[in-house]
């Protein structure tokens, strides 16, 4: 489905990820910011961990076996 390090950034892939439980890590700029699963997808924001993220504000990244 997806690897260790993929970016994620569509609707579908946020989607999946949020279905199968796949952990997603949080990125502001090149710095680790949030580790967790998606708990809600907007057009704008994704929901991990009671924060909201700004899908164009931060980069997420696929962390399958996490």
């Amino acid at each position: 489905m997806y690897v260790n390090g993929q970016l994620i950034f569509d609707d579908s892939h946020f989607q999946d990820h949020h279905e199968y439980q796949v952990p997603v890590q949080v990125y502001w700029r090149k710095e680790h910011h949030d580790i967790g699963y998606v708990e809600t997808i907007s057009p704008s924001y994704i929901m991990m961990n009671n924060v909201f993220y700004s899908r164009k504000q931060f980069t997420f990244v696929s962390r399958p076996g996490y």
